[in-house]
């Protein structure tokens, strides 16, 4: 599967095409719950998208629920120990935390693939 991601009334969704039923697929991301959708072509992906997205947000307000995942900044990685070694001995020459160099690594990667957010 091929993936890609379009931006639908503000909201990203992560776009996959299936050979096996010939459709592509969208899901949202950062969302508190599921809202997926699927059509034949794009036109159709993005009518459709918008229609999950609204039944989505409407359920939400119905229920009283947050619809937006909340983002603490805290993420937990494993590194290789080899890696983990050579990141604090940089950290220490350079009189960076490791935290500093991770979150210019994010930075990196992020500029990288700049075209998927």
């Amino acid at each position: 599967m091929l993936k890609n991601t379009m931006t639908i009334d503000g909201c990203v969704a992560v776009i996959t095409f299936d050979p096996e039923i010939e459709m592509f697929r969208g899901e949202f991301i950062g969302l508190n719950g599921g809202a997926d959708f699927y059509a034949y072509s794009v036109d159709e992906l993005k009518k459709e998208g918008a229609i999950s997205l609204a039944i989505f947000l409407d359920e939400c307000q119905k229920e009283g629920i947050a619809p937006y995942k909340n983002y603490s900044g805290k993420i937990s990685a494993r590194l290789k120990s080899e890696d983990h070694h050579a990141l604090t001995i940089v950290s220490q020459a350079s009189g960076l935390s490791i935290n500093d160099l991770l979150n210019e690594g994010v930075k990196l990667v992020l500029a990288k693939h700049e075209s998927c957010s």
